[in-house]
């Protein structure tokens, strides 16, 4: 079957290759229909923490060809190690059925930037009232993480790169950067890192927290002297790990019912890697990157 590999002599470190199929020993077999790009995926291409040789790729949607409890040929999404190929074992507790008025692309988008910004807000506790912050809000993480802190009662500020990224956010305030935000804020879900971790940090209440989701600036946070003494309040890593069946579950019923929407800012066949990855680095991707496969 085709798929994309880890390859450090490869441009971007990636390239389309034949290779052996999976076998579902202890997961469901699924046959790729969409694949979602993460730039989780870039730094694991060229990080080693994907071996070169090794299919590239975490989030999936398709049907079911063999495995678990699921009937052959329901629909599902899930969270795999090797997504980015013509078939995929998924593992049983990190896969969910996706009912038939839900796009499989759309579905393929959730696994890893949905369940990230469903689980960070869980993290920073009851939200009706509160005042969040999000960075990078016109990103794939950032866009579920205000539509899902708006569902939860939440005053949300969508900090984007321009104002024409911001449109459609669906955000009580879009500011640049963060500039304009003249009153302190209970949660930042912070996904740009950088200098702006740094003042999201200086923003948060007495009581607050700061969840560090992901560091798209790839620039050094650094702190000011006694930026840290003072009232308490939280900086805490943030990682997807564990089952996501249930969250992405819960996800898609949100998709289903029209609560949450999912916006596709580039697709494309997966011989186009080059394309997307490029796309993604440069910002010029508004919500997920997204792989037809088969």
């Amino acid at each position: 079957m085709r798929a994309l590999v880890v390859d450090p002599v490869a441009p971007d470190a990636v390239r389309l290759s034949d290779v052996a199929e999976p076998v579902a020993r202890d997961g469901i077999l699924v046959e790729v229909r969409h694949a979602s790009l993460n730039r989780g995926d870039l730094n694991d291409a060229r990080s080693g923490r994907v071996p070169p040789g090794s299919v590239l790729g975490s989030d999936v949607a398709g049907v079911v060809l063999w495995g678990g409890s699921l009937a052959p040929g329901t629909r599902v999404a899930g969270l795999a190690p090797g997504a980015f190929a013509e078939r995929v074992v998924v593992p049983p507790d990190s896969i969910a059925e996706v009912p038939a008025m839900v796009d499989l692309a759309q579905a393929a988008a959730l696994p890893v930037a949905g369940v990230a910004a469903l689980r960070a807000l869980r993290a920073a506790g009851a939200l009706l009232g509160r005042r969040v912050l999000v960075t990078g809000a016109s990103g794939g993480v950032g866009r579920f993480a205000v539509r899902l802190a708006k569902m939860a009662g939440a005053h949300v500020i969508a900090s984007v790169g321009s104002l024409a990224r911001g449109e459609g956010l669906g955000a009580d305030e879009v500011v640049v950067g963060l500039d304009g935000i003249g009153e302190p804020v209970d949660v930042v879900l912070d996904n740009v890192g950088g200098p702006q971790l740094v003042a999201g940090w200086q923003l948060l209440s007495p009581g607050g927290s700061l969840q560090s989701i992901g560091w798209s600036s790839g620039d050094p946070a650094v702190f000011p002297p006694y930026a840290t003494i003072g009232p308490a309040k939280s900086l805490t890593s943030f990682l997807n790990t564990g089952p996501v069946g249930a969250d992405l579950a819960d996800l898609v019923r949100l998709v289903a019912s029209g609560d949450l929407a999912v916006e596709i800012g580039w697709r494309g066949p997966l011989d186009r890697f080059a394309d997307a990855a490029a796309a993604l680095r440069d910002r010029q991707v508004g919500g997920k990157a997204v792989f037809d496969v088969s």
